[in-house]
C-alpha cells in the first residue's frame, strides 16, 4: 500500500478522530481484572489494539463485539487462562509491556511475540521491576528483545520502583502488575507522563495514591465492572492539526478530542509556534476531558522542544518535526532519544525524509535541529513500518510542489484507520 499526496490549497474541516490508542488498551486489561462485563465504546479498531483484544482472548477473557467500536469483556477477575500459543502482540509495544504486567502474577508460562519492527524494542525496562517482584522474565532476541518470555508467580510482592527513564508504559505495567501483588506497589516517575492508567483505575474504582511524583496502589484491589467511553484519539489528530495550523486560510474543527493534560503537549508547542488554536472542553467523561479544538492556520515560527516537555509529546515529535520545517527559524529538539527505539528510528528517519524533501536538518544523538522556511518538494519516501512517520509525511506532501508517495503505509492501521480516506477528503474538499 502506498499514499499518494500533492499539494493542497487552504481547505476547511469538521472532523472527529478515531478512540485514543493508549485508552483503548488500558480499558480492555482493566476490564479484564473486573469481575462483570464492561462495554468498551470507541474503542480504537486499529490493529494494535485489536491485537490487545485477540491476547485478551487466548487468556480466557470472553469478548463479544456489539457494534463498531464496542466491545463487551466479561471480566475474570485476574485469573487468566494458560495460553495454548504464544502470545502475538504484533506490532505494539503497549500490549507487551502493559500484559506482562499481568502475565507476572500468573501461575503459568508465557511467551509473547511481535513483529519485526516490535522484536528490536527494548523489554529490559520492564523486565527489571517485574523480575523484582517475584516473575521470572527473559527474553530470545538480542540485547534484552523480543520473544518475551513470562514465567508467572501468584505470589507476587510489592515493590518501591524508581523509573530510571520516563515511561508510561513502564510504570503502567508495574502498577498492574501491583494490583495482584501483596503490599502497596509504589512508582517514582522521575518526570510527569501520561496517567491514563491512574485515571482509569480510578474510574474502575481502585483507590489509587497520588503523591508528587509516587503513585501507589494496594495490591487486592481488583477494578470493578464499569463501562468506559473512549475519547478521541490526540497523537491522531497531532496530523490534523500541523496540516491545519501551517496553512493560512485553513480552518479545522475537531470534536470530542482527549484533552488529557499530560497528552496537550502537541497543542502548547503549536501554540508556543503561533498556532491560533481554541480549547473548548466539554466534559470529564471517566475522569478523562475532552472537548473541541479549533484551528486557524497561518505563520509558524521555530521553537524548543526538550525537557520534561518531551515525555508529554514523544508520539506527536514526527510531525512536529514537520511543522519546525514548515515553520520561519530554527526548531531545537533535543532530550528525545528515546525515539530511537520506536517502531524505527524515528530521529533518524525523520531527517533523512525531511532533507529527502529538501529541509535543512542535522540530526543529532538525542534530537533534531531543523532550520525552517525551505521550500519542501515531493520525494519517494519509505515508511520504515512505522505509522507515525508515514503519516507525517503525507501531511508534508500538502506543503510540497510535485507528488509525494510514502511506500508500504499498511502500517497506519495500527493506529488511524481510515487516515488515507480522510486526507483525500480534505485534498478535495
Amino acid at each position: 500500500m502506498e499514499i499518494r499526496v500533492t499539494p493542497s490549497p487552504a481547505w476547511s474541516a469538521t472532523m472527529k478522530v478515531p478512540g485514543d490508542k493508549s485508552m483503548s488498551h488500558r480499558a480492555a486489561m482493566l476490564a479484564s481484572l473486573t469481575n462483570g462485563p464492561c462495554l468498551i465504546r470507541n474503542y480504537l479498531s486499529g490493529e494494535d489494539c485489536c491485537g490487545t483484544l485477540r491476547v485478551l482472548g487466548q487468556l480466557g477473557v470472553p469478548i463479544e463485539q456489539r457494534g463498531p467500536g464496542e466491545w463487551l469483556i466479561h471480566g475474570v477477575g485476574g485469573k487468566f487462562t494458560a495460553p495454548k500459543d504464544d502470545l502475538d502482540c504484533s506490532n505494539s509495544g503497549t500490549t507487551m509491556r502493559l500484559i506482562s504486567g499481568l502475565l507476572a502474577a500468573q501461575p503459568f508460562r508465557s511467551r509473547l511475540t511481535g513483529d519485526a519492527s516490535l522484536s528490536r524494542r527494548p523489554m529490559k525496562r520492564i523486565i527489571e521491576p517485574l523480575s523484582r517482584m517475584g516473575a521470572r522474565l527473559s527474553t530470545e532476541g538480542p540485547n534484552d528483545t523480543p520473544p518475551l518470555i513470562i514465567e508467572g508467580n501468584a505470589e507476587l510482592h510489592a515493590i518501591e520502583y524508581v523509573l530510571p527513564v520516563p515511561s508510561a508504559q513502564v510504570k503502567s505495567a508495574v502498577l498492574l502488575a501491583g494490583l495482584l501483588a501483596k503490599g502497596k506497589t509504589t512508582v517514582v516517575q522521575p518526570v510527569p507522563t501520561r496517567d491514563h492508567t491512574e485515571r482509569m483505575l480510578a474510574h474502575f474504582g481502585v483507590p489509587v495514591e497520588i503523591e508528587g511524583d509516587r503513585i501507589s496502589v494496594q495490591g487486592g484491589n481488583l477494578p470493578q465492572a464499569r463501562d468506559f467511553d473512549v475519547p478521541g484519539d490526540i497523537s491522531s489528530a497531532a496530523f490534523w492539526l500541523v496540516a491545519a495550523a501551517a496553512k493560512p486560510g485553513c480552518r479545522l474543527a475537531i470534536e470530542d478530542l482527549g484533552l488529557n493534560p499530560t497528552r496537550t503537549g502537541v497543542i502548547k508547542v503549536l501554540q508556543r509556534m503561533g498556532a491560533r488554536i481554541r480549547v473548548t472542553p466539554s466534559d470529564a467523561g471517566a475522569g478523562e476531558p475532552k472537548g473541541r479544538v479549533e484551528v486557524e492556520g497561518g505563520k509558524l515560527s521555530g521553537t524548543t522542544i526538550a525537557g520534561a516537555e518531551i515525555a508529554n509529546v514523544i508520539d506527536e515529535i514526527p510531525v512536529l518535526a514537520v511543522a519546525a520545517a514548515l515553520a520561519d527559524g530554527t526548531t531545537v529538539i533535543s532530550e528525545a532519544s528515546e525515539l530511537r527505539v520506536k517502531e524505527s528510528d524515528r530521529l533518524a528517519v525523520v531527517a533523512l525524509h525531511l532533507q529527502a524533501m529538501g529541509a535543512d536538518v542535522i540530526e543529532k544523538p538525542d534530537g533534531l535541529v531543523i532550520q525552517g522556511g525551505k521550500p519542501l518538494h515531493g520525494a519517494l519516501l519509505a515508511s520504515q513500518g512505522d505509522h507515525r512517520v508515514a503519516m507525517a509525511f503525507a501531511i508534508a506532501g500538502l506543503f510540497a510542489s510535485g507528488e509525494t508517495v510514502i511506500q508500504s503505509t499498511e502500517c497506519v492501521d495500527t493506529s488511524y484507520p481510515g487516515f488515507a480516506r480522510q486526507l483525500e477528503e480534505i485534498i478535495h474538499a
